[in-house]
């Protein structure tokens, strides 16, 4: 019939040519959906990774202020300023410790590269083991004022790792019920802790070095002490211990966030106190840490790096 219209298809060439522009249109779009899921992880996690280090140097700048606090207002002689009492700041290097044991006796095998531990005492205020509100631990616990100065109030911060062994920032603390501690942050890569020792004579309260509690410690040492007994020199080194010249405080914390939270890109290097100190403390382990030397499923993570100078209320010896 003339008038009939013959019906046309497609072609072999046309069906592939709309399979292919298909198959590009997939494709584009699939890499812009990955590449917008990788931009909201990270954007995601470096939130979640600037709120937990800002909040952890909080709470450890709250205490370090604190620390070597003494109740002026009691009735009788303020405790914690004689001079055979112990310092008001401690630490330990590429420690960790109990979380239920007294004060940082018994130290503990260090987690996420040898970090380290810092501990503060204060005297607290008012009657009873939680005092009257107005002087806090590290938990948020009240602290009562002291009878004697083995009494004051602890603010501990170490690294443990949990259940599923991620490390995490705790803070360990001794209330009226014992001991406790509580997590304060977790994706711990690294803490630590330099003490800036006032040295001069007479002492100005001004830090002249940045050393690691080792250094501290060593200095402790070599000390010469009197005293015909073993608490007769426990207490001269009390009077005489440079943790008491310490005038502030440099911390530093490198926290991770979960996998998958930054793309795939060039492996990274953060130095915690900076280059040069890294490079001059060869052996204070954690001040660098180099992501290709870390656990495969550690390496490409977001991190963030945080770091504070805090001044103490210390007294010289």
């Amino acid at each position: 019939m003339n008038g009939a219209r013959r019906q046309g298809g497609l072609t072999l060439l046309e069906v592939m040519l709309s399979l292919l522009i298909g198959a590009l249109v997939v494709l584009v779009g699939g890499a812009l959906l990955v590449a917008a899921n990788a931009s909201f992880l990270g954007h995601g996690a470096g939130v979640q990774l600037d709120d937990g280090g800002r909040y952890a140097l909080a709470i450890i700048g709250q205490a370090v202020r604190q620390a070597a606090y003494v109740e002026w207002d009691s009735a009788v002689a303020p405790v914690g300023r004689e001079d055979d009492s112990s310092a008001n700041i401690a630490g330990l290097d590429a420690r960790s410790v109990s979380h239920s044991g007294e004060g940082i006796e018994l130290p503990l095998p260090a987690v996420a590269n040898g970090s380290d531990v810092l501990a503060l005492r204060y005297a607290g205020t008012g009657g009873g083991g939680n005092g009257d509100g107005s002087m806090l631990n590290c938990a948020g616990f009240g602290v009562g004022a002291p009878a004697a100065p083995d009494q004051r109030g602890w603010s501990i911060f170490y690294v443990a790792a949990d259940a599923g062994g991620e490390a995490e920032l705790h803070c360990k603390y001794r209330s009226a019920g014992g001991w406790g501690s509580d997590a304060i942050v977790r994706g711990v890569d690294s803490f630590q802790v330099l003490y800036g020792l006032d040295t001069d004579i007479p002492p100005d309260g001004i830090a002249n070095q940045y050393v690691n509690a080792s250094a501290v410690d060593a200095l402790d040492a070599a000390l010469v002490l009197s005293g015909a007994t073993a608490a007769e020199r426990a207490r001269d080194k009390n009077r005489k211990t440079y943790w008491k010249r310490v005038a502030s405080v440099r911390l530093a914390l490198l926290l991770h966030g979960e996998t998958g939270s930054r793309p795939d890109g060039e492996l990274r290097r953060f130095d915690l106190f900076g280059a040069a100190y890294a490079n001059a403390a060869g052996g204070d382990f954690g001040v660098r840490i180099v992501e290709a030397n870390l656990p495969l499923p550690l390496q490409r993570r977001a991190r963030q790096l945080f770091g504070a100078t805090v001044a103490l209320r210390n007294r010289e010896p």
